[in-house]
């Protein structure tokens, strides 16, 4: 019986963790918008934006469950349909840019 990789990485590559590609998409957005301020996007148009124009479920449905989870750890606002950065957020930022 063969015990052969399916995924073709082998036995010392280790498998990404969904929390690691969570939190790498969460990156993305919050960079992305931090970057645009303080111009706003809609939802739509920022999954457009990071995900290079995917229209795949899987590649849209990441950036929108990014977007929620940062709006949910209250760094992201996505109030009327435009997401926008919170105070915190901003300020963070402006720390870390120094």
């Amino acid at each position: 019986m063969s015990c052969k990789d399916p995924t073709g990485r082998g036995h010392s590559a280790a498998p990404r963790s969904i929390q690691a590609e969570d939190d790498r998409d969460q990156a993305a957005v919050l960079a992305y918008v931090l970057a645009l301020h303080p111009t706003c996007l809609s939802v739509p148009d920022l999954v457009r934006e990071v995900s290079a124009g995917a229209t795949e479920f899987e590649g849209t449905d990441r950036i929108e469950r990014a977007v929620r989870d940062l709006v949910g750890s209250g760094l992201l606002h996505s109030a009327s349909g435009l997401v926008t950065p919170t105070h915190a957020a901003l300020r963070a930022y402006a720390l870390l840019e120094g």
